[in-house]
């Protein structure tokens, strides 16, 4: 993985301010969902896009009623059971990790074992029971790049996040660098740009950040689904923790 990063991440880096704020690519380039030519990092973070919301990506209908295979110990129901997070975690240990305990607690194991698997066995695994995605579902194209995700772009969370405080193990003084330079012209500096939910209960970078850091990486690392917001993936991991750290300083409400 650190290979495939590392070849690519000169010629983003070069491009990365003109990718953000549209500066030179007609509307369509940079987030089209199948580009003429594919590399793998651009597979892997599609892949991590697919995990967080896969139909929110391939623009296809949310799926109605609960998965089948989602237990009856968890407390989730609906299109949300259909995200491959809601079982697994956004640090990839499901019952073993933040996912532990909680409102998301479903006793499902995580994926974060698959890690370095062959694609072609963890493709066999989605389409199989008890996920049983099929191609009705999910497209060949789809499951291959949720399947290298699975296999090559899974990092250690515990690493870089404090499971007990939440804390980000991150620089924030290079973390302001980096938001205050790719974030926040869409965020804003203070990170209340956007509303991630409504103006009774408003959820803004901070509060994602502090509450939710596991998220708030995964969708650092690899974009948010059916938005353009860019993925960072090809920078070093370190780099989105110090993200991740200097967004916790950011306003909560």
């Amino acid at each position: 993985m650190r290979q495939v990063v590392t070849s690519a991440r000169q010629a983003v880096l070069g491009g990365l301010a003109m990718m953000v704020f549209g500066l030179v690519l007609p509307s369509g380039t940079a987030y089209a969902d199948d580009p003429e030519v594919e590399t793998d990092v651009f597979a892997i973070a599609r892949g991590g896009q697919y995990y967080d919301k896969w139909w929110a990506v391939i623009d296809a209908d949310e799926p109605e009623g609960t998965h089948p295979a989602y237990t009856a110990e968890g407390k989730q129901k609906g299109a949300s059971t259909w995200r491959c997070k809601e079982c697994h975690g956004w640090d990839y240990k499901g019952k073993d990790g933040a996912y532990s305990k909680g409102s998301h607690f479903s006793g499902i194991k995580g994926i974060y074992g698959m890690a370095g698997a062959d694609v072609k066995d963890i493709v066999k695994t989605i389409r199989g029971a008890p996920h049983n995605f099929t191609t009705q579902i999910l497209p060949d194209k789809t499951v291959e790049r949720l399947a290298l995700f699975v296999s090559a772009g899974l990092i250690d969370m515990d690493k870089y996040i404090d499971r007990k405080t939440k804390k980000a193990k991150g620089d924030l003084k290079r973390g302001a660098r980096f938001y205050q330079t790719v974030c926040a012209n869409c965020h804003g500096f203070d990170g209340k740009e956007i509303n991630f939910k409504d103006e009774k209960k408003p959820e803004y970078i901070g509060t994602v950040a502090s509450s939710n850091p596991w998220e708030t990486l995964h969708k650092t690392r690899h974009g948010q689904p059916g938005q353009v917001m860019p993925a960072l993936i090809v920078l070093e991991t370190q780099d989105l923790v110090d993200i991740v750290a200097y967004g916790q300083t950011l306003p909560q409400k």
